[in-house]
This record gives structure tokens, C-alpha cells and sequence, in this order.
């Protein structure tokens, strides 16, 4: 008897259903074709134990499987659940009439309770695009797909449920999730607040000119001057994802199988700090098995880069060419699969080996030569692609022993909003251009127009800093960012002149 079930695969951050024909007849065998890896090949031995041990038992004659398209590559422990229900409506042990409506996924245990999977959310999406009643999966991932509306999706802990509701015709609970009441619940849900700062206000105002703008940024300082402090505070002031950008955050977590059990919508920007012995791969994606990374799991928030000198420099400069894309492409002989990776970047470093550049009462110095190489290790391009680089200095006692709480992050992110909601107007016509960071050369000479003054101001810069054409169209892009936090439809002197200070890894006596 041949039986047709619903499962699905997924290729970067979308889903193609799979369809797995399940044959069974006289003979010998169990055969699986159709391009699986080993994971799903190991399938037969966990299926058989699981129907086993839930008095049914993998039938004893020739079993073939076959999971459409044929060519296109499986992977994964998910096709336990697919498999299993096929083996047992294809030898008649369950009656299970209606099970081609449903999309069935799962990773089987030996005892038949079910594991969590990987993509439920793209899965889901792929599902009510292509007109399924419903999605039976784990338990753990169901609150993750029922953020899909008008699909039915249905949690299970076990293999014996799914059986009794094809079989018997056993309710199952279908889970279902106000999308709209999550998001909006947490939006606001900070485990830390710019109000827990002391001192550091030149600090906070570059913070906040760079989430206006959506600006990349780094903080140059001595051990302890905070800058890991102040990096972890940023997303408490970025604009509220809106709820396109939380969905397209949480597919890509999804993909990696990184989202918590029982949570459903990311409704928080994401923050990620990868450790600075980490690959390229792991760093932008990839592998066998290809796999968002780092700087995907961070789209729509910050990825924050401790010490970057100590980050290898391979791994730095296979960042450039998304830093200007916003997006990463792997590339491999039989596919390519791309994900997004619009985030901010934010690095932090001493400004030497010892930590202590020209501090007199240092404990430990460094030598001409010793910097140099030290801040080699960072190349101009890569700076280059930084729009803010600010001095982080330490706080005095006074600052630290005060008493007085700091701007709170509530109130600084209602003027990034209204920042970036002058932004949203001013872009309104362009499909990827939302913020000043995103501008690109055309944009720039429409909305950054200089007064004579400005441009003599601006000139004088470039001449004494020898500044590239890169980090120009970077002054002027911080520049516009900081009169829209201003208020102002024009950029004026101060604006630009607060922009130009921004620079100061161009300045005489950092980098030769």
C-alpha cells in the first residue's frame, strides 16, 4: 500500500515541502532514497524502538521511502515523526484518511516522546502558503509556529497522540497565541538601562547618535572605562522592532534552533557577543550543512565585538562586504543560500596591548612598535565601514559615588523613534533604504547638502585628518543623523563639526 505524507525542509531561511512516499510490500528491506543524510538514515533504528515500545511494531517486509524532489538534499532528525506515521498508515496498522492535510515533523525519542526541531517557523509559513489544514510538530516549538495565523498547529509530547488522532479521531490541543499581545507586551522588557550609567554623557550622546542612524561604532578605552557596560545598553535604545522585523528576527533564530521553549516572537532587538577566538564560518554562516551565523543572529539588532584587535584577522575582513550588503551569500557546488544580516556593529578596544596608551601613571607601557602592530591588526577598510570611532575614558569617583540616577533608556529611545521616524518619511519612496547608515552616494548628495561654510569646515578636515572618500560620505551620514535628532531639516556647522570629532582613529597618532 503507498501513502503520501507532508514534511519539510529547510534552505537557508525558506521552506520546501518534502513529500515522503511510503511503500510497503512483499520482500525484505527497509530502503530510503531520495538524497537523505545520515541523520535521517539513522531514522529506521529510532522509529523501530519507538513503535515498539508503543505496542506497534516496523512491519517485516519490504519498505520503501521515498522523500520528494528526490534531488534535493535532506537533513536532519525531523523525518522521525513523518516517517513513522507513513510506515504505520502504509501497513495498515492506523486508518489515517486525512493525513495528507496535515504537515507532520518531529524527532522521535526510543520511548516515542518527541524532541524539538529545527525552522518551525519558516515550516509553518511554507504550510499556510501551500494551503495545509494543519502542522502536528513538537511540543516545544508549537508556540513558535502558531505565530502563523490561519493555520491549526498542534503540540504533542508523543508518537501515541498523533496516532489516536489519526486513528481513533483523539482531539488534539491546538495551540494558539495572540501574536499582536506578546509583541507589544515585551517590548519594553530591558534588563539594563542607560539610567544604571554614571557619568560617561559624551559617551551616551555618540550611543545615541549612532541608534538614530543606525550607525556602526567603536569605543576605544582603558580596561574598566565601561565600554562593555555601555555596548550591552544599546538595544535599550534602538527604535521597537515592528512586528515584520520581529518575525523576519525570529525565522532566522529558528532556523539555528536557537529560540527558548514556549517562547514564540522575538519582540526584543537581539544582542550577540561572539568570543574573539571565533571562525569565520561561525562569524558570517556556512559549513556543511550550511548554518546562519553570527552576524545573522544579530539582523535587526547589535552584534558587539569585544577587544577586536584580538579577533583574528581573517575572521574581520570576511565582515566587510555584508557590513555594505546587508546580507551574506554562501556559495557551494549544488546551492546558495543567502541570509540577511542588517545589524549594528559595535567594537570595542584598548588602545594598546598594555590597555594604557599615554597615561603616564600606567602600570605597564607599550613600545612605537608594539602599538603599531597592535592596531594593524584592523585594516583601514574595515574602519573605514565604522561611521563613529569615540574615546572611552574613565569615570572619577565623584561621577561614580553620586548618588543622582542617569537619563533613563526609555526616554533617550523616544528621541532615537522620532529620529528615525524623520528618516522613514524622508526614505519613504525607497524600497531598502529606512535609515541615514543605509544611504548610498546618490542619497547622500540629495540629503546632505553643505552651506558654503560647512563645506570649507568639512574640506579643512579631510586635508588635516587625510581622510578616504569612504569615511567623507561616513561625516556626512552622522552629520544628518545628528540633525534629525536636532530637529532640523538642514545639517549645520555643528552638526557636522560633532561628526567630524567622530573620527578619531583618522587622527595623527593613532594609526600611521
Amino acid at each position: 500500500m503507498l501513502v503520501k505524507v507532508y514534511g519539510s525542509a529547510v534552505f537557508g531561511v525558506e521552506a520546501t515541502t518534502i513529500t515522503v512516499e511510503v511503500n510497503v510490500a512483499s520482500g525484505i528491506g527497509y530502503h530510503l532514497v531520495g538524497l537523505p543524510d545520515n541523520a535521517v538514515k539513522e531514522s529506521s533504528y529510532r522509529i523501530a524502538a519507538a513503535l515498539q515500545n508503543n505496542k506497534f511494531k516496523l512491519p517485516g517486509k519490504k519498505i520503501i521511502v521515498n522523500m520528494a524532489p528526490a534531488d534535493l538534499r535532506k537533513e536532519g532528525s525531523a523525518y522521525d515523526l513523518t516517517f513513522a506515521l507513513g510506515i504505520l498508515a502504509a501497513s495498515s496498522q492506523i486508518k489515517a484518511d486525512n493525513i495528507s492535510e496535515y504537515l507532520i515533523m518531529g524527532e522521535l525519542s526510543l520511548d516515542g516522546s518527541l524532541q524539538p526541531i529545527r525552522g518551525a517557523l519558516p515550516i509553518a509559513i511554507q504550510a499556510k502558503k501551500e494551503g495545509f489544514k494543519g502542522f502536528i510538530l513538537p511540543e516545544q516549538n508549537a508556540r513558535e509556529a502558531a505565530i502563523v495565523s490561519g493555520l491549526e498547529v498542534y503540540g504533542v509530547n508523543n508518537i501515541t497522540q498523533v496516532i489516536n488522532f489519526f486513528n481513533e479521531g483523539k482531539e488534539l490541543e491546538r495551540t494558539e497565541i495572540n501574536t499582536r499581545e506578546i509583541f507589544f507586551e515585551s517590548l519594553n522588557d530591558f534588563e539594563f538601562d542607560f539610567a544604571d550609567v554614571k557619568g560617561q554623557e559624551s559617551i551616551k550622546r555618540c550611543m545615541e547618535i549612532a541608534a538614530a542612524g543606525g550607525h556602526n561604532i567603536i569605543l576605544i578605552g582603558p580596561p574598566g572605562a565601561g565600554k562593555t557596560m555601555l555596548a550591552k545598553r544599546l538595544p535599550s535604545i534602538l527604535p521597537p522592532m515592528t512586528l515584520q522585523e520581529a518575525l523576519e528576527t525570529t525565522k532566522i533564530h529558528s532556523v539555528a534552533g536557537r529560540i527558548k521553549d514556549n517562547i514564540g516572537l522575538m519582540a526584543q532587538r537581539p544582542f550577540r557577543s561572539p568570543h574573539h577566538t571565533i571562525s569565520d564560518v561561525a562569524l558570517v554562516g556556512g559549513g556543511a550543512y550550511p548554518q546562519p551565523g553570527e552576524i545573522s543572529l544579530s539582523h535587526n539588532g547589535v552584534l558587539f565585538l569585544d577587544e577586536l584587535p584580538e579577533f583574528k584577522r581573517g575572521v574581520l575582513e570576511v565582515m566587510r562586504q555584508p557590513l555594505e550588503d546587508r546580507e551574506v551569500t554562501i556559495s557551494r557546488a549544488k546551492f546558495t543560500v543567502t541570509y540577511p544580516s542588517s545589524f549594528m556593529l559595535v567594537a570595542s578596544m584598548n588602545p594598546s596591548p598594555s590597555g594604557y596608551f599615554n597615561d603616564p601613571g600606567a602600570p605597564v607601557t607599550s613600545s612605537p612598535m608594539e602599538m603599531q602592530r597592535y592596531l594593524s591588526k584592523i585594516s583601514g577598510p574595515l574602519l573605514d565601514r565604522i561611521d563613529i570611532h569615540i574615546e572611552v575614558t574613565p569615570v572619577p569617583f565623584e561621577k561614580l559615588s553620586e548618588e543622582r540616577r542617569g537619563e533613563s533608556s526609555v526616554i533617550i529611545r523616544e528621541r532615537v523613534t522620532q529620529a528615525r521616524e524623520r528618516q522613514h518619511e524622508r526614505f519613504r519612496e525607497l524600497q531598502n533604504i529606512h535609515y541615514n547608515a543605509q544611504m548610498g552616494p546618490r542619497q547622500i548628495r540629495e540629503f546632505c547638502k553643505l552651506d558654503e561654510n560647512s563645506k570649507h569646515l568639512l574640506k579643512s578636515a579631510m586635508e588635516k585628518l587625510n581622510l578616504s572618500a569612504r569615511a567623507y560620505d561616513r561625516i556626512l551620514k552622522v552629520s544628518r543623523s545628528i540633525a534629525d535628532l536636532d530637529g532640523s531639516e538642514s545639517i549645520k556647522g555643528d552638526h557636522l563639526s560633532e561628526a567630524i570629532q567622530y573620527r578619531s582613529l583618522d587622527r595623527e597618532g593613532w594609526l600611521a
